[in-house]
């Protein structure tokens, strides 16, 4: 059965990885990403019915046009990935600037908030539905030099959790922690050791099987892929 699926941050990384997996499995996608290039190159490779789009989820407003514009067209999502987010420079934290501890809550916390707000009542109103918001090993756990990153990750469990309580038989809302995968975030943080680890496209093939199957009796859980 095709499912209408929703990703953010879906122009890199197992953003773009998770797209094509879901496109070749035959559902229709709908993604964003901050990027105009990368949006470009993604219209040109998946053509409608996928719909991809210029958006910045650290924006309400942008957010919230973007999610009329796609309600307007398609079914509310069967899956909703929140998957856009930002690592600060590895710092101490009161090395940290006010301006990079900013931009990375207002993407990674108020970003997921955005989305959730402009999405879940369509879902709610039909009363079925998946919300997965991407959380993080650094969202159940620590390290030096990412305090601001952790404490993002720990409140998108905590968010997803309590969204968990609110929705109606039928939903679920799942913090999924993706376990660590070769990606430019990882590079950030720890350049030397992130060749050891999978690709997001070799993620993807475990991945996007796994989100799939996610329903109801989830809600509420912490997941690992």
């Amino acid at each position: 059965m095709s499912r209408t699926i929703v990703i953010t941050g879906a122009t890199r990384g197992l953003g773009r990885a998770l797209v094509a997996e879901f496109v070749a499995a035959g559902h229709t996608v709908i993604g964003c990403g901050r990027s105009s290039e990368h949006i470009e190159r993604l219209r040109s490779q998946f053509p409608r019915p996928h719909h991809f789009s210029v958006v910045d989820v650290a924006d309400a407003t942008a957010v919230a046009a973007w999610a009329q514009e796609v309600l307007k067209e398609y079914s509310p999502p069967d899956l909703l990935i929140n998957n856009a987010a930002l690592m600060n420079t590895p710092a101490p934290l009161w090395d940290n600037s006010v301006e990079e501890f900013a931009a990375v809550v207002d993407v990674n916390i108020k970003g997921v908030f955005h989305v959730i707000r402009a999405f879940v009542p369509a879902m709610v109103k039909r009363k079925s539905g998946v919300i997965v918001n991407l959380s993080s090993g650094w969202g159940r756990s620590t390290a030096p030099a990412v305090a601001p990153y952790c404490a993002t990750k720990y409140a998108v469990e905590g968010l997803t959790l309590a969204l968990a309580q609110e929705l109606p038989p039928g939903m679920a809302a799942i913090p999924l922690n993706p376990g660590i995968i070769d990606t430019d975030m990882l590079r950030q943080a720890w350049a030397d050791g992130a060749s050891r680890f999978p690709t997001p496209e070799q993620w993807a093939q475990k991945a996007a099987p796994f989100l799939l199957r996610l329903g109801a009796a989830d809600n509420g859980r912490s997941l690992t892929v």
